[in-house]
C-alpha cells in the first residue's frame, strides 16, 4: 500500500485472512489475521494468549488433529476456525457454554445471534420434546404450519410466507422471487455485506482494497473462487450509508434492476447503524424505478419485536428471517407483500425443500414467538444491552483505549478505532490486531465476549441477567489493561 504504511498493510492482511466468509489458506501456524506479526516478530501479548489458550484446551487440540483429517480446517463452517486451532463444545445451558476440556464460558455470542432464547430454553426444550414424540418430519405439511405462517405474516407485516431451512436459502429464493416478479435481472447489494454463501450474493463481500474498486463505484468482486463472471456482473455493489452514490448506481440500471437487498442494520461488518434518511431514501428510490426492496433480517428479525424495519423507517417488499426465529433450530422464512409470491408454484417460480416447514422447526417457531421472544422479554434484553454498551464506553475510556461502541436493540460491537464506522471502507480502518487480542484475552478469562473478530457483535439473550452483564464488564476491565496504549477515550453510539 502507498508509502509502505505498515499498519495499513497489516489491516489488509487481517481483512483478507479473517473477514472473508470463505477463509483464505494461511501458512501453517500463522497467527489469525497475520497482523500479529511484524518484521518476523510476533506480538508477545499474542504469544502469551496463545500459550494460555493451548494450556486450557488440550482436548480440543486432540479433537482438531483428528477432525482435520476428514474435514477442511477440522470444522464445517469457515467462521468456526480459530488459530491455533478451534475449541470444541461439549454442551450449553442458559448463558453458559462448556468446551471439551470442561472450561465454562459466559456466552455473549449466542450462536452468532441465533440464540436470542439463550441455550436450552425450557419452553424450547418442552416444545421440541413433545413434537419429537410425534415425529420429526412427515414429507407433508404439519397441521399447525398454517398458524405458524399466520403468526409470521402478522408479526412482520407481510401477506405471504414460504419457509426454508437456512439463511442462505432464504436470500437465494428472495432474489429469485424478485427477479420473477419484476421480470428484471440485476440485484444491488452493499459493499461488505454478507447475505449467505450463494453465488448471486457472494459478491462484494468484505473485499480487499486491491479488488474493491473506487469508493464511489465499487466493483462486483466475487468473494470466492468458483463463482462465474456472468453471475457476478448481474450483482451491483454500492457503499452503505451513501444514498447519493447508491441512487446514481441504481439509476444506471433502472430499467433492469429487480431489487435492492440490505440488512437494515448490517451485522457482518461489525454493527453499523444506518443514517436516518438512508432507508427511507432507498424505499423512495425503489418505488421510483420499480425495483423491490428486500430486507435481509436473518440476524435482526428476532432481535426486535417486529423486526428492524420499523427501527429504520422503511417497509420492505420482501423480508428474510432466520437464526433466532426458531432460536437455534434450523429455520428460515421468505415473507413478502401482496402479489409478489402469486407465481410461486409447480412449473412456475421454483421453491422446494424436503426440510422446509418441518414440524420440529415449526414447533420451535411457535414456542419462540409465543413464549420466548415476547415484547417484554426483548425490552428487558434491550435495557441490559444499553447497560453493557455504556459499561464498555466507561471501562475502555478509563483504561485509555481508543474505541467506538455501536449498540442498539439487543446487540452491539466495539470497534477499535477513533471514529464511527458507517460502511465497509470505514471498517477497514479498525485495528484488527487489537480486536483479536480482545477476543483471546476474554476467552482465556472464560468470557465469549462476542462473535469471533471485529466483523461480529455480541447478543443479549432473554436469559442474560444484570449479574451476567456486570461479570462481562468486570472481565473487560482486566482485558482493557492489556489493550491500553492510546490516550483517546471510547465513544458510544446507542441508537439509529
Amino acid at each position: 500500500m502507498a508509502g509502505g504504511d505498515a499498519a495499513a498493510v497489516l489491516r489488509e492482511a487481517f481483512t483478507e485472512a479473517i473477514c472473508s466468509p470463505l477463509q483464505l489458506q494461511r501458512p501453517s501456524g500463522s497467527p489469525r489475521g497475520s497482523g500479529q506479526e511484524l518484521g518476523g516478530r510476533v506480538d508477545p501479548r499474542f504469544e502469551a494468549a496463545y500459550a494460555e489458550y493451548e494450556k486450557r484446551t488440550p482436548k480440543s487440540r486432540k479433537l482438531w488433529e483428528e477432525a482435520r483429517k476428514w474435514s477442511p480446517l477440522g470444522v464445517h463452517s469457515n467462521y468456526r476456525f480459530l488459530d491455533p486451532y478451534p475449541f470444541y463444545v461439549s454442551h450449553a445451558r442458559g448463558v453458559h457454554l462448556w468446551d471439551a476440556d470442561g472450561n465454562d464460558y459466559l456466552d455473549f455470542n449466542m450462536g452468532f445471534g441465533s440464540l436470542q432464547s439463550g441455550h436450552a430454553h425450557p419452553k424450547l426444550v418442552e416444545a421440541l420434546t413433545r413434537q419429537l414424540e410425534n415425529g420429526s418430519i412427515y414429507g407433508y405439511e404439519w397441521n399447525r404450519t398454517p398458524e405458524v405462517s399466520e403468526r409470521v405474516c402478522k408479526r412482520f407485516g407481510m401477506a405471504q410466507v414460504r419457509f426454508s431451512t437456512t439463511g442462505l436459502e432464504a436470500t437465494h429464493h428472495a432474489t429469485r422471487f424478485a427477479r420473477a416478479y419484476t421480470k428484471k435481472h440485476y440485484i444491488l447489494k452493499f459493499e461488505g455485506s454478507y447475505h449467505g454463501s450463494h453465488d448471486t450474493l457472494l459478491v462484494g463481500v468484505k473485499p480487499r482494497l486491491q479488488v474493491a474498486g473506487p469508493r464511489d463505484h465499487p466493483k462486483s468482486a466475487p468473494a470466492s473462487p468458483g463463482i462465474l463472471p456472468d453471475v457476478t456482473e448481474k450483482t451491483l455493489i454500492a457503499p452503505f450509508n451513501d444514498l447519493e452514490t447508491t441512487r446514481r448506481i441504481a439509476l444506471e440500471h433502472k430499467d433492469d434492476l429487480a431489487a435492492i437487498i440490505a440488512e437494515p442494520i448490517p451485522m457482518n461488518m461489525g454493527f453499523i447503524l444506518p443514517d436516518k434518511e438512508f432507508f427511507p431514501g432507498l424505499r423512495e428510490l425503489c418505488n421510483e424505478i420499480g425495483a423491490l426492496l428486500i430486507f435481509d433480517e436473518i440476524k435482526t428479525g428476532a432481535k426486535y419485536p417486529h423486526g428492524a424495519a420499523a427501527r429504520v423507517g422503511a417497509k420492505p417488499d420482501i423480508i428474510t428471517l432466520g437464526k433466532s426465529i426458531a432460536c437455534g433450530v434450523p429455520l428460515s422464512a421468505i415473507a413478502a407483500g401482496p402479489g409478489i409470491m402469486d407465481e410461486v408454484g409447480p412449473r412456475k417460480v421454483a421453491h422446494a425443500g424436503t426440510y422446509n416447514s418441518n414440524p420440529l422447526a415449526m414447533a420451535a417457531c411457535i414456542a419462540c414467538l409465543d413464549y420466548i421472544l415476547t415484547d417484554e422479554a426483548l425490552e428487558r434484553s434491550t435495557r441490559l444491552n444499553m447497560r453493557l454498551a455504556k459499561g464498555y464506553g466507561e471501562v475502555l475510556r478509563d483504561a485509555g483505549v481508543t474505541a467506538y461502541v455501536a449498540a442498539d436493540g439487543v446487540s452491539g460491537t466495539v470497534f477499535f478505532t477513533d471514529h464511527p464506522v458507517r460502511n465497509w471502507r470505514d471498517f477497514l480502518t479498525v485495528d484488527g490486531d487489537r480486536s483479536m487480542l480482545y477476543y483471546y484475552l476474554s476467552l482465556n478469562r472464560n468470557l465469549i465476549a462476542s462473535g469471533t473478530g471485529p466483523d461480529e457483535q455480541w447478543t443479549i439473550s432473554v436469559q442474560h441477567t444484570e449479574a451476567d452483564v456486570d461479570k462481562h464488564l468486570e472481565i473487560l476491565g482486566s482485558v482493557a489493561k492489556a489493550l491500553a496504549g492510546t490516550p483517546q477515550a471510547g465513544e458510544i453510539e446507542e441508537s439509529v
